[in-house]
């Protein structure tokens, strides 16, 4: 059974300019132990999933269904919400200057949790803080539990965030782009603490090199939807989706030197206003009239979100002529 089971989940917005749909009613699964990613451009509703697992986006509206073990954390009251997070469910943000107080030295900050939800002392959460950091790499770890966040580098700072989500040892880690400008060393380093903790994570990120150093599944977003799911190594041999195969050639290091490196033209859609059809459609190389019409998500038929599916899809040469009469 999943730990986290996500189905139809939807989070929209109501702003001056109108709705705001960023996530359009997406399935995602991760299972006890396992490391899932998600990717996608900047835009494509990634964070605005993960966020909205734990209710942490305020005047959203949001729908569907995220199971939590047995628990629809939809459901849960604020006051429940509240013994989860941090406790059973860390989150690791991507703005490490951001989300640390600065105000309050690290040790506070990192020992809030124990105390609350772990039921420690002061100075046993102070002692088990100090423990976390020298586990994490972090020297003069007791030093560092009296110093503020502007007194350390970048890469001390996330490691910093690491500890606090995973002081009192949750079942499930989201970590939503957590080593964003991080040098490469400091990168890996990261990357290896987190696959030490052999704890459930949801890693979220636009960066494929990345995502394919650490993750055992990966979902693809793109416009709110998920385009392509499946195990690391099938989606990297074998991309099936026009979107991931445009990302894969646009990503230094998973392009062959002899093959150039393509951009993916234009732009990801508003969410103020997605596109007719497929949304991928202004930007696809493999476009058929049809995908301008029909969002291929709607056909339960296909095997992925792409009409070039469906069996009666015409070949590439003559697809700018082809329409609805495929169905």
């Amino acid at each position: 059974m999943p730990i986290l089971d996500i189905q139809n989940l939807r989070v929209s917005f109501h702003t001056k300019m109108g709705k705001l749909e960023a996530v359009r009613g997406i399935d995602l699964h991760v299972q006890p132990g396992e490391i899932v990613g998600l990717v996608g451009e900047s835009g494509s509703g990634k964070s605005a999933a993960a966020q909205a697992i734990l209710k942490l986006i305020p005047h959203a509206t949001t729908s569907g269904t995220i199971r939590f073990h047995e628990d629809d954390l939809l459901m849960q009251s604020e006051k429940q919400l509240q013994t989860i997070r941090g406790s059973r469910i860390g989150v690791m943000f991507q703005d490490s200057q951001a989300a640390l107080n600065p105000t309050r030295p690290i040790g506070d900050q990192i020992t809030e949790g124990m105390i609350k939800h772990c039921q420690l002392k002061r100075d046993q959460a102070f002692q088990k803080g100090v423990e976390i950091l020298f586990q994490l790499g972090v020297n003069l770890p007791v030093e560092r539990m009296e110093q503020y966040p502007h007194e350390m580098s970048g890469g001390i700072r996330q490691r910093i965030m690491l500890a606090i989500a995973i002081a009192c040892r949750p079942e499930l880690l989201i970590a939503d782009e957590p080593t964003t400008s991080l040098d490469v060393v400091t990168q890996a380093q990261i990357l290896q603490l987190l696959k030490s903790l052999q704890t459930s994570i949801l890693f979220i990120t636009h960066d494929l090199n990345l995502i394919s150093k650490i993750s055992d599944r990966i979902y693809v977003m793109y416009a709110g939807k998920i385009v392509e799911t499946n195990t690391t190594e099938e989606l990297f041999a074998r991309p099936r989706h026009p979107y991931t195969k445009a990302l894969f050639e646009s990503t230094p290091n998973l392009v062959p030197r002899e093959q150039p490196l393509k951009m993916i033209p234009g732009s990801p859609p508003s969410p103020y206003n997605i596109p007719m059809g497929c949304p991928f459609h202004p930007r696809c190389p493999d476009a058929m009239k049809l995908c301008a019409l029909k969002d291929p998500s709607q056909e339960t038929a296909l095997p992925y979100p792409c009409w070039k599916y469906h069996p009666k899809a015409p070949q590439k040469s003559d697809a700018a002529d082809s329409s609805q009469s495929i169905i």
